[in-house]
């Protein structure tokens, strides 16, 4: 089964303002419980926010997240799956 790209908005107060230390101890966190849950959920990246974090996974379903949510302490507030993706190359024929 192929995974589905997900952007996972999290709201975490002052999350923009963390320091280094408490940003490893969250990926840290966060790849723990990834490990656990195996293959069917992949990490790729987070956007870090004033109150929010915006990540960016690979996945089974929504319920993988959601369960990587619940067993990581990270809410996931809302989850919206990626249909497609533009960039500026987009306009030029394939």
């Amino acid at each position: 089964m192929a995974l589905r790209k997900y952007i996972i908005e999290r709201d975490i107060p002052a999350v923009g303002s963390f320091e280094r230390e408490q940003l490893r101890g969250a990926a840290a966190k966060s790849n723990e419980v990834l490990k656990a849950l195996g293959p069917d959920i992949q990490w790729q990246e987070s956007f870090v926010a004033g109150d929010k974090t915006f990540c960016v996974y690979l996945a089974k379903d929504e319920n993988i997240i959601r369960k990587h949510a619940e067993l990581s302490g990270f809410p996931a507030n809302k989850i919206t799956e990626v249909r497609k993706m533009i960039d500026p190359t987009t306009e030029r024929d394939a």
